[in-house]
């Protein structure tokens, strides 16, 4: 989303060529239709690393693109292909999947060591900054640290009455609410649990917004806790703005996170977050709701929730806060300006 959000903005200032290594190529539909963008179809065996590295250091060889662009662990055969530098390379590094949860993994550690030393890093947290700094150990002169930002100004309107109604989020109840993929590393058991507690203690409604593997599994945890009238699965919602103002809560229960979109999208449209301490979470939303960001615990989390429904003019306080920060810190001109430096080539 960040790339699609970087190559509307800049428009046909940068032709793209563009290689998906899962196959995935949605994204390619919010793409503005004047962009230069051809879609790559590389041969790719999946384990077999020399074969790979072959076809891709051959494939720089006859493309020279002026800037080689590698996104997370699933392209560092990229970055090792580049060895010796056949093209600038730009390195941006989001998180981890539920594999690193708990720690780095050795034999990725000494990968990124060695195929990313000689490259500029895009790092979006603190959090992964100080990763890539003294565990990675890559030079300080190499990272680059470049907050993700959102377009605050299509957050903070007034809730679209027809779009929740389309959704079920008409209501006199206080609404929590999450966006995410329904993914094991989102752990929206743990929300769901949460919910529940929180739930004896007020009538609420839990909107999840999303769509994912996880969703049947969801479901019947929600069943199996007595709130399944009380949780609202909305599917996907390419247009998140137009729900986020009808809810009262924002919630994130992750278990790995680095700068999430989501909160900076919630924090925009104003609204309390209740989360999860993961990344740079604590470090993002404003001080006053410093205190709602809490440890991986579902009792922890329900709290987080009560205490905020319990206080309505505070939580709204806290949201009118958010929203502040998200202006200030957040804005997406803030980071159109500084990835303009770097692709530029004044930052690499």
């Amino acid at each position: 989303m960040r790339f699609v959000q970087l190559a509307n903005h800049f428009g046909r200032d940068y032709r793209h060529l563009i290689v998906s290594m899962n196959g995935n190529v949605d994204a390619l539909g919010l793409l503005s239709d004047d962009l230069d963008v051809r879609l790559l179809e590389v041969p790719t065996e999946r384990g077999k690393t020399l074969p790979n590295l072959r076809t891709y250091r051959r494939m720089l060889r006859d493309l020279r693109p002026n800037l080689l662009v590698t996104s997370n662990w699933g392209s560092i055969e990229w970055a090792l292909a580049n060895w010796g530098g056949l093209s600038p390379h730009l390195h941006m590094e989001d998180g981890f999947g539920p594999e690193e949860v708990a720690r780095q993994l050795p034999r990725r550690v000494w990968t990124r060591r060695l195929a990313l030393h000689r490259s500029t890093v895009m790092l979006p947290s603190t959090t992964l900054y100080e990763i890539a700094r003294n565990l990675w150990r890559l030079p300080k002169r190499s990272l680059r640290q470049i907050p993700n930002g959102v377009d605050c100004a299509r957050f903070g309107g007034k809730p679209d009455m027809t779009f929740a109604r389309r959704y079920n989020l008409v209501t006199d109840r206080p609404v929590i609410g999450t966006v995410a993929a329904l993914r094991a590393e989102k752990n929206l058991n743990r929300l769901i649990e949460a919910f529940a507690l929180a739930n004896r203690q007020q009538a609420a409604i839990l909107a999840i917004v999303g769509d994912g593997v996880e969703m049947p599994a969801l479901k019947q945890r929600a069943m199996e806790l007595g709130v399944s009238d009380a949780v609202i699965f909305t599917g996907a919602c390419p247009t998140p703005e137009r729900l986020l103002p009808s809810f009262t809560i924002f919630a994130l229960s992750s278990d790995t996170e680095q700068m999430p979109i989501s909160i900076l999208e919630a924090m925009a449209a104003g609204l309390p977050v209740a989360a999860t301490d993961v990344g740079d979470v604590r470090r993002m939303v404003a001080e006053d709701n410093r205190p709602f960001v809490v440890g991986k615990d579902t009792a922890a989390l329900a709290d987080a929730l009560s205490a905020l429904m319990a206080a309505p003019s505070r939580a709204a306080a806290i949201g009118a806060a958010n929203a502040r920060r998200a202006r200030e810190t957040f804005d997406q001109s803030l980071m159109f300006a500084a990835y303009d430096s770097l692709y530029s080539g004044d930052g690499l």
